[in-house]
């Protein structure tokens, strides 16, 4: 799930409260920068709101706090290990958090590309600090090709690592300013897995056009705005608006060909959009059940499966005709 970060994890008591975290509207702008930047070719201004839902972790509770959040409030109290597994430190949680939401922009765009008929690269964001591309990789460069294969998207350069082994030697093709550069890299092993490899590249993914999507949302973390990020990219590349004018919300991790997979916490993204008066909420259909669990009010929630299924839900709320429905 998106979530805020929490900050210290000196716990009194063993547990955390999941509760409704801010929505930031992708159309729109978050501290006079747009949410959603496209540079390089026209795009639209679409009317309407896209907003991405997140979950608030509290954490560091006293007992008298923590039964304050839960007589109180429609906070999820869960066991601490589901927010900071027992063999990570809320640093390394914190970092996967961030790792995972630079994957889910880079499956964001890869997936809103493919659906508008552009051709992908794969950029690297960043290294991993002591990991096996760091001082070998830098920020910038395009992976072009793994051991000769050439690679279009982050997840075919993921695949191909983690088809190896620990120790194994591959070599990454990178462009770099002007040229290409052979670069072998000796794999190293996934502190999250054991005997998974890994590089230590954090990627993203720009279309090969002369066309730069970025994401300025730097304080969440997690995957599951992905489909909303999409979805946004595709309506600011594309005439009209994909809202309608309507004021929609949604939550759902997406994959490079556009799949909308599950996602936790999902009760407290819908409080919090039928809070905000919002009136169309998308959800991945196998969340239908846990989405519908608690009053939602006038609302409607979309069950969708894939880019397709969103688009469609919008456009048939705005036209008054049916979609299917969590129920």
């Amino acid at each position: 799930m998106d979530h805020v970060p929490f900050t210290d994890i000196s716990l009194t008591v063993p547990y955390a409260a999941e509760g409704q975290g801010p929505m930031f509207d992708t159309l729109g702008e978050f501290d006079g920068t747009p949410v959603v930047e496209i540079d390089g070719t026209k795009s639209e201004d679409p009317d309407g709101e896209l907003h991405m839902t997140t979950v608030s972790v509290r954490a560091n509770m006293t007992l008298t706090q923590a039964l304050g959040r839960w007589i109180f409030s429609n906070d999820t109290i869960v066991p601490l290990e589901q927010v900071v597994p027992p063999n990570q430190s809320p640093e390394e949680v914190e970092e996967a958090n961030q790792a995972a939401f630079t994957m889910s922009e880079a499956a964001a765009t890869v997936a809103a590309m493919n659906y508008l008929g552009y051709e992908t690269e794969v950029v690297v964001a960043d290294t991993i600090e002591g990991s096996p591309a760091d001082g070998q990789i830098e920020a910038n460069d395009i992976i072009t090709a793994v051991d000769g294969e050439k690679v279009t998207e982050p997840s075919e350069v993921q695949d191909y690592v983690r088809g190896q082994a620990p120790g194994e030697e591959i070599e990454l093709t990178v462009r770099r300013g002007e040229k290409e550069i052979p670069v072998p890299v000796v794999l190293g092993e996934s502190e999250q897995e054991e005997g998974v490899a890994m590089v230590g590249i954090l990627m993203s993914s720009q279309p090969v056009e002369d066309i730069d999507v970025t994401y300025n949302l730097q304080e969440v973390g997690g995957p599951s705005a992905g489909m909303i990020f999409s979805l946004a990219v595709i309506d600011k590349l594309s005439p009209g608006t994909l809202t309608g004018d309507n004021r929609v919300a949604g939550t759902g991790t997406i994959d490079e060909d556009g799949n909308v997979g599950p996602i936790g916490g999902i009760v407290h993204k819908v409080d919090a959009a039928e809070d905000e008066g919002i009136e169309l909420f998308l959800a991945p259909s196998a969340n239908c059940t846990e989405a519908t669990s608690r009053d939602h009010g006038d609302m409607e929630i979309a069950a969708v499966d894939t880019l397709d299924d969103a688009i469609n839900a919008m456009k048939a709320y705005d036209a008054g005709e049916e979609f299917p429905r969590c129920e």
